[in-house]
């Protein structure tokens, strides 16, 4: 376990074994002393090297106490001579058990430290205070992270991979000397000057940033130091000297160094990086994020520095580099001090008058002192981020200001010194707390031309008089609450955003308008007067207009027009770019004769009207046509003749129409990459295959039943989806000519089977993927059809936006943390939210500079509720959404969390005083406010999700999942009504995807759709109606002894396949129950028998007092399979297992039961009391092992010592066989039972006994074979009714018999 350090028993720290050494450390904290053992790429503990039961004995008693993992230093130092670097690192790793109350101060002393240091998501270090508490720190970083539970706070606070967010060091991780620009340095023989009045002599010589610095005393740089300025000199060879170089300066007045090196490399070494020097003009220093103090000392030698850039640290004030020091900087032009905390302005900074450039962002500022008014030379001055309300008179004395950031502050107006800053042309305002717009102050400042007010709280407008304005040009309202909008004054404004606001009129001036956004709104009415001859782009989508503006039909210049979701019936086609998709169009204007070598439409998305044939002559009068998107129309022909005319075609996308060919004229479509026609009846493999510049096609979901391919396939092809065909057949030979794509997507034909109820008949799903006009996908899904023994589903959709790094990997691991969340709690909000709190701390080193927006839903029984089947819980962070389609209505199920569309998240976000862009991203980062990953933008972005449950009921017909480039492009409604009638999931979900793709999205899209069977026609038990054959033995009372808790298998996660998202994930499960009957009377069917309890399936539990309990499945997905159903670590196959296509079948006796003597098995007395819970808690057990695509029914008797072993997967396989799918057999018995087994009578089906209480799925059959037999134990039954009852004693050892089908 490592060396253990005790102190004294205290409050502190745990109790003391007999033989530890009694050693006292101060302060009476523990510290357990271990060697730091790697695990992969990250720096944790091995579980090997954890402290042992008694600490944790001693944790559990208060969750006041906990760990604080103490690290060393991994020190760097950067080479002091120019032929070595020394490098060190200390594994030491101290574990120092403490309370919440235990200062830093404490621990240094008791570790003989000066400071502890915090390092925050791999990147700064700060020094902690010695009154701040480090335990208390880790606590409240995890419940600001999300944890509720102080248990389980307790409980993370001691995992080692939260090392990756958050680390104390004993000592500052890193000697960066590198941070004081030395380049190169070393102690070598210099003389000053060219002639020979100077010696040589041994000196230290240091090239540092632009500068050469010679101390005056050997290796001493205490002495005076001649710095000699590089910047437009001379690096010279000494021919007289070997290995020599003059060092010269520039100007009149230029010095020179002689410096003479041992070795050719070092001299090379020099020249390349003086040469390097020499030629630089501007001297900058960058030393932003290295978890500074105060500045090295090095750089207060280097005269040149005219930008020194220190964002990001911990700068002081009263240190010997701090920012006291900084007038030295004579030369000083440009600072930039941003997220430094530093509580309250530096006014020494007003002493540095050569400054023109100040960025004091996020430093927590209420307010500004007068001196700033002595900055007379300030050109540029960034206020971001603070906590600014007003700003001093003595700012209008900078003149020379063109710059003033005061964005996301505290402002109520736009201050008045702006009217005294004659040079500022520009207003930034962005994120303040303004509620009205003031025209009247803005006429009085001629001199600003920009107004950007984005995210403020405006509601209402003040025009003071009617005068106008003519300086104002560019004006942004992007989310307000604004609900009517007259800026006609402006007369000259040129380009306007009023995005996401509740306007329902808008009137502008177009006398120099260029570009009007508008998006998002409630117009109803737009008037710009007059008419804006300028005009080039306008944007209206998501509004509720029902015709285009007369006055944007008579723009002339107007080339892009977005009027995409809104209520129109005709639109205007003299453009270069139109999006009238999701409209109500039933035709297009056809072009005048002789306009159609003048069209210059290139771009055209009508997707989802109403067009017919008869708007393909249209498109004729437009040759120059590159993109057309008509899907969801309804075409029935599209005539070849009229193909042929659109030769400069590149992407054709004419999917989820009624087409049965594409003309063959598509081929003399050159310049075509793009074919998208699924969903339609095209019969017939279309001529795409000679296209020189084919790259991707989507033929899924039609009829196709052959492919005609040439000798020769493109070698651009690289994306070919065949999916949704039923009657194509591929032979081996178009298979192998297909094999150079790099992306094929055909149908996995399903293998035969016997057994329909493998796949679950509640749910099935279909996926779809497009890559978009990306190179990657950043995309993935998860899909698990049987979860947890097959009682379940998950599906979940990860989108990491421009990576696919986090992607993959929840998509690998998020369904194993699920099943082993849902073991330690049944709350669903309790067990999703650990469930993406633990899989953001598992995302490791990758999770602190990338993140993903993650949804996942899990369908499992409804414990809760017995009248309710199944519940659905969902759970999301980031802009991927789920929305049930109840009864044809859309039910949203998810919350978006970004800032445009969350105001509470924006609102947070900017108290906080982040940065948002103008893209309106969290410091240009991102656009959503919650997300996993991302640790570095803590704490703006959190992982903490939004959670919903809802019970499933007959009127829940499917469940979508997307990412945010679906719901950008879809509203829920439309998507609901999309996929309702589309019979298969998999067209449904492509569906969906070629939607948004023809509302013009170029982004990567997902969706997965989840058709749900939640009806009574689904249900097999027998109080509906469905007659069961009779008994097939006689029923027993049950006594299952200790059963053990579920024990968490090794993965559960599954992974659509590139081949078809229409396979469900094959059935992998172990199952451990009970089998408690009632009351029996022994009155049978016919002659009195013992009566079977009614069988209820899943839709309708049968309320018992026991509690059935599963244990998780094991859905790692395995191939290592043999052909006899076994793994392949079995030599040869068993006897009595047979094989049946892809199923395998154990054939065992109906009547198996635990002993060997199932002859004289007792029978209990028709007055036998039903077994109670405590009953059920003693007997043997027996486990079920059915394995990847193979039903093998293998009943495992289970001894009560080895189940308390076998509960955590360490011993798990001490007494067992472990197999390739992490299931574990124990050796003996499992041959015991093959051989029960083979002593089974032959018959054709062969079911399984096992020890679990009654499935809801499970059917009685006797074959016709069987009958005479089954009679025959009836009538003996009946002849033994009479026989005496058993003793008490013998009651409490009964052998268990089952009649229990699998």
């Amino acid at each position: 376990m490592g060396e253990v350090e005790p102190g004294p028993a205290g409050p502190l720290e745990p109790p003391e074994p007999p033989e530890a050494p009694a050693s006292r450390r101060p302060g009476g904290i523990r510290v357990l002393k271990r060697n730091m053992k790697r695990n992969g790429s990250r720096n944790c503990l091995n579980r090997r090297s954890r402290f042992g039961s008694r600490e944790r004995d001693w944790l559990r008693e208060d969750v006041k106490r906990g760990c604080v993992y103490l690290y060393g230093a991994d020190t760097t130092t950067a080479p002091t001579t120019t032929t070595s670097s020394a490098a060190s690192s200390s594994s030491d790793l101290h574990l120092v058990l403490c309370t919440v109350e235990t200062p830093a101060s404490e621990i240094c002393a008791g570790e003989g430290r000066e400071s502890l240091y915090l390092q925050l998501h791999g990147d700064l270090v700060r020094r902690l205070e010695p009154t701040e508490r480090p335990l208390q720190i880790v606590y409240d970083y995890l419940s600001r992270l999300g944890f509720d539970d102080p248990a389980r706070i307790q409980e993370e606070a001691a995992n080692p991979d939260l090392g990756c967010m958050l680390r104390f060091y004993g000592e500052k991780p890193c000697q960066m000397d590198h941070l004081d620009r030395i380049l190169l340095s070393g102690i070598y023989n210099v003389r000053k000057g060219k002639t020979q009045l100077h010696k040589w002599a041994e000196r230290l010589v240091v090239l540092c940033g632009t500068c050469l610095i010679v101390s005056s005393v050997k290796d001493c740089q205490t002495g005076k130091m001649h710095i000699l300025p590089l910047v437009g000199g001379k690096v010279e060879e000494v021919k007289r000297r070997q290995y020599s170089l003059a060092f010269s300066s520039a100007g009149a007045q230029a010095q020179t160094y002689l410096v003479s090196f041992e070795t050719l490399a070092e001299y090379q070494r020099w020249q390349r990086q003086a040469s390097k020097v020499v030629s630089q003009r501007i001297s900058t220093v960058d030393l932003s994020c290295h978890s500074l103090e105060e500045v090295p000392e090095h750089l207060f030698y280097s005269q040149d520095i005219t930008y020194l850039n220190l964002r990001h640290n911990f700068m002081q004030l009263e240190r010997p580099g701090g920012l006291d020091t900084f007038y030295k900087f004579s030369q000083l032009k440009g600072l930039n001090l941003s997220h430094n905390k530093l509580g309250s302005f530096p006014v020494l900074l007003c002493e540095i008058p050569t400054l023109t450039e100040l960025n004091l962002s996020c430093n927590g500022f209420h307010d500004l002192p007068s001196q700033i008014g002595s900055l007379l030379n300030l050109q540029t001055l960034c206020l971001d981020g603070n906590f600014l309300t007003t700003l001093p008179e003595e700012l209008g004395n900078l003149q020379q200001l063109s710059s003033l950031g005061i964005s996301f502050n505290n402002f109520s107006q736009i201050p008045e010194v702006y009217e005294k800053l004659t040079m500022l042309d520009k207003v930034f305002m962005a994120g303040n707390r303004m509620e009205v717009l003031n025209l009247g102050v803005l006429n009085r400042m001629s001199h600003v031309k920009h107004v950007d007010l984005r995210m403020n709280h405006l509601k209402t407008m003040i025009i003071e008089n009617l005068e106008g304005n003519k300086y104002i040009t560019h004006m942004d309202l992007r989310d307000n609450r604004l609900t009517d909008l007259d800026l006609s004054s402006l007369c000259n404004l040129e380009q306007l955003h009023c995005e996401r606001n509740q306007l329902r009129e808008l009137t502008l001036s177009g006398f120099s308008l260029r570009t009007l956004y508008a998006n998002s709104n409630r117009l109803t009415t737009v008037n710009v007067y007059p008419v804006p001859s300028l005009l080039t782009s306008l944007e209206l989508s998501r509004n509720l207009l029902e015709c285009v503006p007369d006055w944007a039909c008579e723009a002339k210049k107007i080339e892009i027009l977005d009027v995409s979701y809104n209520l129109l019936t005709e639109v205007p086609m003299s453009l270069r770019y139109l999006n009238a998709s999701a409209n109500s169009l039933e035709s297009l204007p056809s072009a005048c004769a002789g306009e159609e070598s003048l069209s210059a439409l290139q771009l055209l998305y009508l997707t989802n009207n109403l067009l017919t044939d008869q708007c393909v002559p249209v498109l004729v009068g437009h040759p120059h046509l590159r993109i057309l998107h008509l899907a969801n129309n309804q075409l029935q022909t599209f005539p070849a003749s009229k193909l042929n005319k659109l030769e400069q075609l590149e992407e054709l996308n004419l999917s989820g129409n009624k087409l049965k060919t594409i003309p063959t004229t598509i081929a003399n479509c050159k310049r075509l990459h793009t074919l998208v026609a699924h969903s339609n009846h095209i019969s017939i493999f279309p001529e795409i295959l000679q296209l020189p510049q084919i790259q991707f096609v989507d033929l899924s979901c039609n009829d196709l039943t052959e492919i005609l391919i040439p000798e020769a396939l493109p070698a651009t092809l690289q994306d070919l989806d065949l999916t949704g065909n039923t009657n194509l057949v591929l032979e081996h030979k178009t298979l192998d000519t297909f094999s150079h794509i790099t992306t094929l997507k055909i149908d996995q034909k399903p293998l035969p089977t016997t057994d329909s109820t493998v796949t679950s008949t509640f749910w099935s799903h279909g996926l779809a993927e497009m890559a978009g006009q990306r190179n990657k996908l950043c995309v993935s899904a998860l899909a698990v059809d049987n979860f947890a023994e097959g009682v379940g589903a998950v599906y979940g959709m990860f989108d990491g936006d421009r990576n696919e790094e986090l992607p993959r990997l929840l998509q690998c691991t998020m369904a194993d943390v699920l099943l082993e969340e849902v073991q330690q709690s049944t709350n669903d909000t309790v067990f999703m939210a650990n469930t993406f709190l633990v899989s953001h701390r598992k995302l490791g080193m990758a999770g602190q500079k990338l993140g993903c927006s993650a949804l996942l839903c899990y369908i499992r029984p409804d414990t809760a509720d017995p009248m309710n089947s199944f519940s659905l819980t969902v759970a999301n962070v980031g802009t991927c959404q789920a929305v049930l389609c109840r009864g044809g209505k859309p039910v949203p199920l998810s919350k978006v969390f970004s800032l445009e569309q969350d105001p509470e998240e924006a609102q947070r976000v900017k108290d906080q005083k982040a940065i948002i862009t103008e893209d309106n991203k969290v410091n240009g980062v991102t656009c959503c406010t919650r997300l996993l990953g991302c640790t570095y933008l803590y704490p703006w972005i959190l992982p903490k999700p939004h959670i919903s449950s809802t019970p499933l009921t007959i009127q829940d017909e499917l469940l979508i999942l997307g990412n945010k480039a679906l719901w950008e492009h879809l509203s829920y409604t439309e998507a609901v009504n999309a996929v309702r009638h589309v019979q298969d999931p998999l067209a449904a979900a492509k569906k969906l995807c070629t939607l948004a793709q023809s509302y013009g999205c170029q982004d990567n899209v997902g969706a997965m759709v989840v058709y749900l069977n939640i009806g009574e026609e689904g249900c097999t038990c027998e109080m509906n109606g469905l007659t069961l054959p009779g008994p097939m033995g006689f029923a027993s009372t049950t006594i299952i002894k200790d059963p053990p808790k579920p024990t968490t298998p090794s993965s559960s996660s599954g992974i659509a396949s590139e081949f078809s998202s229409e396979m469900s994930t094959s059935e992998v499960s172990s199952e451990v129950g009970s089998t408690a009957s009632d009351e029996h009377n022994t009155v049978g069917l016919d002659a009195g028998l013992l009566p079977r309890p009614e069988r209820r399936c899943s839709l309708h539990p049968a309320p018992t007092s026991g509690v059935f309990q599963r244990q998780p499945s094991c859905a790692t997905f395995s191939s290592n399979q043999s052909d006899n159903g076994l793994d392949s670590d079995d030599d040869q196959p068993v006897e009595g297992v047979i094989t049946n296509g892809s199923k395998v079948e154990v054939e065992v006796d109906i009547h198996c039961c635990r002993g060997r003597d199932l002859e004289n098995s007792p029978i209990l007395p028709e007055n036998s009391p039903a077994p109670c819970p405590e009953d059920r808690a003693r007997g043997s057990l027996f486990g079920i092992r059915r394995q990847n695509s193979v039903n093998s029914g293998i009943l495992l008797p289970v001894s009560k010592d080895r189940t308390e072993l076998q509960k955590s997967p360490s011993t798990s396989c001490l007494y067992g066989k472990k197999l390739s799918n992490g299931s574990v057999v124990p050796l003996e018995d499992s041959l015991n039972l093959i051989e029960v087994a083979t002593e089974a009578p032959k018959k054709k089906t062969g079911y399984f006994a096992a020890p679990t209480q009654l499935e809801p799925e499970d059917q009685f059959v006797i074959p016709r074979d069987l009958e005479e037999e089954v009679k025959e134990q009836m009538k003996h039954h009946q002849e033994s009714r009479h026989e005496p009852e058993p003793s008490e004693e013998d009651r409490t050892e009964l052998p268990e018999e089952f009649d229990t089908a699998l």
